[in-house]
């Protein structure tokens, strides 16, 4: 059995020197909110897919990414057919994307809603601790969290 490679990225945007955060509500596999996210594809780069995944979850383009060296792995809850021989999933590294706040327009296949959020509402609806974490290296880098050690605090 193994991890199937995928990408996690956090999709936010900015107005008025305000931040928010776009979640999704997943209703295939298992039911709750998480940011957008998907696999690799045969011959894909990287960035590759993280431009294909925001195009297909969520119809928006990319403004500006950003690449930071923070990645995982989890594992499925339960076993799923169109994941035949797989235990879950790995990122390899975690992406910023920013966007021009536009309509979103979900796969309604894996998702049921979205929500544009500022970070301790999208904090407390997100489902996991990896995307948790996440959230919050995104938002201390977006709002300049200060020194190494004050910034790695933050991220407990």
């Amino acid at each position: 059995m193994k991890y199937r490679q995928g990408v996690f990225f956090v999709v936010y945007f900015k107005k008025n020197e305000k931040i928010k955060y776009l979640i999704l509500k997943r209703n295939l596999h298992w039911k709750g909110w998480e940011f957008p996210k998907g696999g690799f594809e045969k011959g894909e780069k990287i960035l590759d897919v993280v431009k294909r995944e925001l195009k297909e979850e969520t119809g928006l383009d990319a403004l500006n990414i950003k690449k930071f060296n923070f990645s995982g792995k989890y594992k499925y809850e339960k076993k799923y057919a169109d994941r035949k021989g797989l235990l879950g999933q790995t990122f390899e590294a975690l992406y910023a994307i920013e966007v021009k706040k536009a309509k979103v327009v979900l796969d309604k296949k894996e998702h049921s809603e979205f929500a544009w959020k500022k970070f301790n509402r999208a904090f407390k609806k997100l489902t996991w601790k990896n995307q948790k974490k996440c959230l919050k290296i995104i938002d201390g880098w977006l709002n300049n969290i200060g020194d190494k050690r004050s910034f790695a605090r933050f991220l407990r």
